[in-house]
Parts: C-alpha cells; structure tokens; sequence
C-alpha cells in the first residue's frame, strides 16, 4: 500500500508570536549583545548574580592605570602614616612640627581609597569600576585644591610642590579620560 507523503510544514508566526520570543530571548540573555559590542545581563542572571561571565569593554590600558592608582595610593598611604614628617618636608621644603597627626589621618585615608582601588583592578562589574574612576578623580581635584590654598598660606612655591600640582592635574585628567570612554555607551533602552 502506498503512503501519501505529508506536505511540508509551514510554520506560521504571528506578530505577538515574535514579540513573545524576542521577550523570552532578552529575559534569558540569549544573543544579546548591542551595537558596542557589550553583552547586558538578563533579568535572570542579574537575580542569580551571575555576572562575571559578561564582559565590559574597556578602553586600552584601564586596567594598568588602575593598577598603577592602587599601588600609588598604597605607596603614599603608607609613607603618610611611617613617615608623616618627612613626607610634608618633601612637599612644602619647610619643617613643622605639629602636622605629624593631620599626616597620619591623610595616610589612613589614602590607604582607604587604596583598598577601593585594588578592588577596581579585580572587578568585572562596569559600574564599579567607574565608581573607582569617580572617587580617584575626587581625590586628585581635592588634593589640588587643598594643596594650592596650602602654598598661597605658606607664601613660598618649592619645585616640589608644583611637580606635585601638576602632576594631580595630569592623573586628574587620564582619570577622566578612562571614565569618559568607560561611560560613554548608549542608555539602555527600556
């Protein structure tokens, strides 16, 4: 006895059929990348945590910098709270002998945005990171403001100083350059 082949099957999709999967595909995180290239998160992984699979474009050399911030911070950090004395000589060229407290609270201070910046080295998380970038960017600006009012008290502008100020004003700017390209990705679109 001879069969009837079947006819081909013909899928039919409807509007809502594909607004439902393309739903189902951004919840689960299938083949989602944007047009920069990053992969977000779906809903379901942002509940499990699951997040360090996904990677955050990073502009060249981010991580070096924030390797180098992290052991600069520590460096300082630790001269400031060792050295409180000698560290203030370097800077203003001029002995005082009551700073050694103020220096050392400096040094516990530094030696906690250190541990902020260790953890930016390590990190996945975009968000993260550019907070890292924020809070180094704070301390440069404040450290130059506070440094400048300083040496227009004192009255006297050693060579050490301004190497200091500039040099606040370069990493200023390298750090937000990093958070400028770091952040600059399209809003998601809701």
């Amino acid at each position: 006895m001879a069969s009837k082949p079947h006819p081909p099957l013909m899928k039919k999709h409807s509007q809502s059929d594909l607004v439902s999967r393309l739903k189902t595909r951004k919840i689960l995180g299938v083949g989602g990348e944007d047009d920069d290239g990053e992969v977000h998160r779906s809903k379901l992984s942002q509940m499990l945590g699951n997040d360090i699979k996904y990677q955050v474009r990073e502009p060249v050399g981010l991580r070096v910098w924030i390797l180098i911030s992290a052991v600069a911070f520590t460096v300082m950090a630790l001269m400031a709270l060792v050295l409180p004395k000698q560290l203030y000589d370097i800077v203003f060229e001029e002995e005082i002998n009551n700073t050694s407290v103020s220096i050392r609270l400096y040094g516990g201070a530094l030696l906690s945005l250190s541990l902020i910046m260790w953890n930016g080295v390590y990190t996945q998380e975009k968000i993260i990171i550019q907070w890292t970038l924020l809070s180094e960017a704070c301390y440069f600006a404040i450290q130059f403001l506070v440094t400048s009012v300083t040496l227009v008290e004192i009255g006297s502008l050693p060579n050490a100083a301004i190497f200091l100020l500039l040099s606040r004003v370069i990493f200023l700017l390298v750090t937000l350059l990093y958070y400028y390209y770091l952040g600059r990705g399209r809003p998601k679109k809701i």
